[in-house]
C-alpha cells in the first residue's frame, strides 16, 4: 500500500489488480472485495492510498483481508 498526502477532504483510494490475479472477472471480484474491506479500516483524511491487490485476494478469508489492510495502514502511519 502506498500512502501520500492528498487534497483536503476524505481519504482517496485507488485499487490496482494486475493480470496475475486472473481474468477480468477475478480482477473485478478482487477489487470489489478490497473496496468492501476498506470500509472496515480507518483511513486518515487528506490522504491518498494506492492498494495493490494481493494474489490471493479472491480466495482469502474476508477477515484476513481486513487484517492485512489494517496492518498496511498502520505501517504507513
Amino acid at each position: 500500500m502506498i500512502r501520500t498526502p492528498a487534497e483536503t477532504g476524505p481519504p482517496q483510494v485507488g485499487i490496482v489488480a494486475s493480470r496475475r490475479i486472473g481474468n477480468a472477472v477475478r480482477r473485478n471480484r478482487a477489487k470489489r472485495r478490497l473496496r468492501e474491506a476498506l470500509m472496515c479500516v480507518e483511513l486518515e483524511p487528506d490522504t491518498a492510498y494506492v492498494v495493490v491487490a494481493p494474489a490471493g485476494a479472491v480466495t482469502m478469508e474476508f477477515g484476513e483481508l481486513i487484517r492485512r489492510l489494517r496492518e498496511a495502514v498502520d505501517r504507513g502511519r
